[in-house]
């Protein structure tokens, strides 16, 4: 069925109308900042965008500003935001979860390599206690002979 050149731009008019309002963040419940909604506010039909149909340069045009929009860091609709803002916080905390771990890693091996030294030195310690207990015979170095100076003998 064809439209009238009249209808065709009261079309177009309330499709950017609604673009205007679903980019300046006034989205409604259930919706997003996409063709589905906007086709859906404007009440014309989605398949009307894509294409060689009628609609296909407005759908151009609001993906372009809606790009534009995120490049800037300006997100209109806000759950969009919170996903993009929660996303950015997992990454965060997947880097702290990281180092942690990292961390407990390396204090674990320092304190397995600190118990294996100690062990070691208890070990030390308690062979040269059985050597000195086993050795009956100590022999005792004479004292140092004490030297006098400017005595010739």
């Amino acid at each position: 069925m064809r439209i009238s050149a009249a209808q065709r731009t009261e079309n177009e008019n309330r499709i950017r109308a609604a673009m205007d309002r679903l980019l300046r963040g006034e989205i409604p419940s259930g919706g997003k900042c996409d063709i589905k909604t906007l086709a859906s506010e404007s009440a014309v039909d989605r398949t009307a965008f894509y294409g060689t149909r009628p609609y296909t340069h407005l759908r151009v045009e609001f993906e372009r500003r809606l790009n534009a929009m995120r490049e800037a860091d300006e997100i209109p609709d806000p759950r969009e935001a919170q996903i993009t803002r929660l996303k950015a916080e997992i990454t965060k905390l997947k880097e702290r979860l990281t180092q942690s771990e990292q961390t407990v890693d390396e204090l674990t091996d320092f304190r397995s390599q600190a118990l294996s030294r100690l062990a070691a030195q208890h070990e030390e310690i308690v062979h040269l206690r059985e050597s000195v207990i086993c050795a009956n015979h100590v022999t005792r170095l004479p004292p140092p002979r004490t030297v006098t100076i400017g005595s010739c003998s």
